[in-house]
């Protein structure tokens, strides 16, 4: 194969081209959540016509889903949900349901079951669909009425994308995970540095992450401006895959393998835009402002706009007056009143595991509140087979159900008006976990560090005693 992988995937996806310059690039599989199918639902009712591939189209129930609801609470009280199951129930569509073994946020239930694969592509109507990019997937998000044609037709209507490849340069000091290096990256490029593009991320950093730190990368594709990233899949790919239960299985699985391998962008590609990020000796990273590119290393301080590009000085001025933050201050010194692990970035095992390591044999500062809500029943189960629930509750944390929870402050699960939250989530804009909350975004360890001091604080430097 020859160009980008991107060009190849959209090549091989693509069937046909609308007479206004967009392609129509085929669906291979579908997730829908309860905010937007109920509307597309009856959209299809109201025209006379039928979920096309309902065999291939599956519906989460993420957003709108307590984590503080009582155990065996399946929800219902909530419109959304009643809605989207009765859409379900009409259209033929599987609901990975609350209650359900296989109930959790639609970004990690479906790469958790094999849903998705190395060269298909994805929809679902929510920005962060680009999760699944790290399995070689091409991945998009979609709004109410592209939802509604994708269940219709199993297409969707795109201009082609430019490419850019992000290259991470370099090895990171221990203690960086792959949270970091996304953070850095969004803030070398920019947060709208990715627009109009597909990212493809690259280097032997991402070489060396696990599959569920790959995830993170390219979950937050979208907080780069850009309309989707993916990771050329490889062994490591191969074996996270394997046994899952929608995967291929038997003769099927050794073929899919052996042509999962083939794809990866050609020694010559040519991208539109390059990014690199060097990594050499880089630091954990932790968001000062109100985007996720308004970010410094963990020993750093609050940055002055008087310091900066003019166009960016407005921008700086109006985050540091939100965040309630003078320039100066060092980020070790900011206390903070709540604390969250959790949502489609961060809820996987290896995260829930990160952060206990760093929580064993502490507790949580007096005066902070501290939540954990796994991004899937599967992921609670195993956490709660490695005794993980146990170190969060011993050192004061909340253990809460899957579901989206404080990433975007719905259904109660937000923090108090006013208060500053370090959280492993993706956005950290202005009111985004509640009105008035202030949110500094990330990695599982630094946010476990934080909970312990009651303050921002480097994981590597709670772990050495400092």
């Amino acid at each position: 194969m020859t160009g980008t992988l991107f060009e190849q995937l959209w090549s091989d996806h693509r069937a046909g081209t609308r007479a206004d310059g967009r392609d129509l690039i085929y669906m291979d599989r579908h997730v829908a959540h309860e905010l937007h199918s109920p509307r597309a639902f009856a959209r299809l009712r109201e025209t006379g016509r039928k979920v096309r591939r309902p065999d291939l189209t599956y519906q989460a129930l993420d957003h709108s889903v307590s984590t503080f609801r009582p155990a065996g609470d399946t929800g219902a009280e909530s419109p959304f949900i009643v809605a989207a199951r009765a859409g379900c129930e009409e259209f033929g569509v599987h609901v990975f349901d609350v209650g359900d073994p296989e109930h959790g946020i639609s970004h990690v239930v479906g790469p958790e079951l094999g849903l998705t694969t190395p060269g298909s592509s994805y929809a679902c109507p929510d920005s962060h669909a680009c999760t699944v990019g790290a399995l070689g997937v091409l991945a998009f998000g979609v709004g109410t009425s592209e939802l509604e044609h994708v269940f219709a037709t199993q297409v969707l209507a795109l201009k082609p994308l430019k490419t850019m490849r992000v290259f991470f340069l370099g090895t990171p000091a221990e203690g960086v995970t792959a949270k970091d290096l996304i953070l850095k990256a969004i803030s070398v490029a920019g947060a709208d540095g990715g627009r109009g593009h597909a990212v493809e991320y690259a280097g032997p950093a991402i070489e060396a992450l696990g599959m569920e730190g790959r995830m993170t990368i390219c979950n937050m594709a979208i907080e780069m401006g850009a309309r989707t990233g993916l990771i050329a899949p490889d062994e490591t790919t191969i074996e996270w895959l394997a046994g899952r239960p929608l995967a291929p299985q038997g003769f099927d699985w050794d073929s899919a393998a052996d042509w999962w391998r083939t794809l990866k962008s050609s020694p010559d590609a040519a991208y539109d835009k390059e990014v690199v990020v060097d990594c050499e000796g880089m630091e954990t990273q932790i968001s000062w402002g109100t985007d996720p590119s308004q970010v410094v290393g963990a020993s750093q301080r609050v940055p002055d706009p008087a310091d900066a590009e003019p166009a960016r000085k407005e921008a700086m001025a109006r985050a540091l007056s939100y965040m309630d933050l003078k320039p100066g201050t060092p980020l070790s010194e900011i206390a903070i009143d709540r604390v969250f692990i959790g949502s489609c970035t961060n809820s996987r095992l290896s995260d829930l595991e990160e952060a206990a390591t760093v929580l064993r044999g502490h507790k949580v500062a007096e005066g902070v509140k501290a939540v954990v809500t796994p991004g899937s029943s599967q992921v609670k189960r195993d956490a709660e087979a490695r005794g993980l629930d146990k170190v969060f509750k011993e050192a004061g944390f909340f253990w809460g159900e899957s579901a989206c929870s404080m990433c975007a402050g719905g259904m109660g699960d937000a923090a108090d008006p006013g208060d500053r939250c370090i959280s492993t989530t993706n956005r950290n804009f202005e009111n985004r976990q509640g009105p008035g909350v202030r949110t500094h975004l990330a990695s599982p360890a630094n946010v476990a560090a934080s909970a312990v001091t009651g303050r921002i604080t480097s994981a590597r430097k709670l772990l050495a005693g400092d």
